[in-house]
């Protein structure tokens, strides 16, 4: 008789100030894709991916938020039951790395953990391909992710790929290692609006 293994399904929201490049990377990792034109998320987009991580069967639910100060309130909705976050901020933009407190204190209080001090966040600096506009050193970045509990870093471009398969890999990982971890056979079904490139209106670039 065959054995069916259990598919774990893991909640991974994205936050971060608008434009740093939260939908690129999802699309970069999930359909290896980058495109300039951008279009700001109005609450929040799904993108899902199923992969193998230490033998497990593993679907990613991964929820790109609000980034743009009116829509927030939309995207804060979507943060309980989350597994995992992931904080991104753009090298070249002082501003968005000194938000990241903001945007980690505010899933905390919004997703209600079980366990607030061991819940996964992984920081990305995106758009590292632009590292001769950077305003933002590597060294500020390690340490505020060191004195902010011990979060993974990594820097990351959604134009070019770097990094970004690891940083979901990371992600994945840290949150199945917490208790709260669901396993089920099957994905609930979620009523979203599915992204429409064509929806996107010309504007700066989101690497």
């Amino acid at each position: 008789m065959a054995t069916h293994k259990k598919k774990f399904i893991l909640k991974i929201i994205v936050v971060g100030d608008a434009g740093v490049g939260k939908t690129s990377l999802m699309h970069q990792y999930v359909h290896r894709r980058f495109t300039n034109q951008y279009k700001a998320t109005i609450g929040a987009d799904l993108l899902k991916k199923d992969i193998t991580i230490d033998e497990k069967l593993v679907t990613l639910q991964i929820w790109d938020t609000a980034g743009q100060e009116r829509f927030q309130s939309l995207g804060v909705a979507f943060y309980r039951g989350s597994d995992a976050c992931i904080l991104v901020y753009d090298i070249t933009d002082r501003k968005s790395f000194d938000s990241l407190p903001t945007w980690k204190d505010d899933l905390l209080a919004h997703a209600a953990p079980r366990a607030a001090s061991s819940f996964p966040f992984v920081v990305l600096g995106n758009k590292s391909d632009l590292a001769t506009r950077r305003q933002v050193p590597k060294t500020v970045a390690q340490e505020w992710c060191q004195n902010s509990g011990e979060i993974d870093f990594f820097e990351t471009s959604a134009k070019n790929c770097e990094n970004v398969d690891q940083v979901f890999t990371r992600i994945a990982r840290l949150a199945l290692q917490q208790d709260n971890t669901k396993a089920s056979t099957a994905l609930p079904k979620l009523d979203l609006k599915p992204y429409n490139e064509e929806q996107q209106n010309q504007g700066g670039g989101c690497c």
